[in-house]
């Protein structure tokens, strides 16, 4: 029965083998959610420090326009809405509020990108060095959140990648892997940084 005892080694071998496999693809999946999570709280800094300047700019400009009450509380709204949606974003991976908060930050670009096309107009404004030093911080900023941005998604492909390839994707599929939605924002305009330079 030599035979027998050997035919059920080399069975063993090739489960052992099996379950090694599975163990080392699983924590590799652990690893790489991890990762796009730590990616997405990059961002999450950087737009909590976005949103944070906001009401001093708005405070700064509230003097010299006066007369564009409507631009100072569309900024406010968009701003309000953007907190809301990022306060929403405890999931990363869900695709409802990742678009939800591309949408907010797009409308809150929007709208600050009109607060400056506004700001234009006023000389004083242009020159207050406090107005200077915010946007100076937003345009910072503005770049942080774009890197992590950047790092987000490169992140949330090597995992999608990684959860839809084959033979990890039947350990990705049985133990509940589910797809992360990318950061994009939704047009070529919305894509483009506010303009804070005067």
């Amino acid at each position: 029965m030599p035979g027998f005892w050997g035919f059920i080694g080399i069975v063993a071998l090739v489960v052992v083998f099996a379950l090694l496999w599975m163990i080392g693809a699983y924590n590799s999946l652990v690893s790489l959610r991890n990762r796009f999570r730590t990616a997405f709280s990059q961002i999450d800094v950087q737009l909590k420090r976005r949103h944070d300047l906001i009401p001093n700019l708005i405070e700064t400009a509230k003097g010299y326009l006066a007369h564009e009450k409507g631009t100072l509380e569309a900024v406010t709204e968009a701003r309000n809405k953007a907190v809301s949606a990022m306060q929403a974003t405890s999931n990363p991976a869900s695709a409802s509020a990742m678009a939800g908060l591309a949408a907010a930050e797009s409308q809150l670009s929007g709208s600050l990108g009109r607060l400056f096309a506004v700001a234009e107009a006023y000389p004083d404004l242009k020159a207050n060095q406090n107005m200077l030093a915010l946007q100076q911080e937003l345009a910072s900023t503005e770049n942080q959140i774009a890197s992590a941005r950047q790092m987000f998604n490169a992140s949330v492909m090597s995992y999608n990648t990684t959860i839809e390839s084959f033979p990890t994707n039947l350990v990705a599929n049985a133990m509940g892997f589910a797809p992360a939605q990318l950061f994009e924002l939704e047009t070529e305009k919305e894509r483009q940084a506010p303009q804070v330079s005067f």
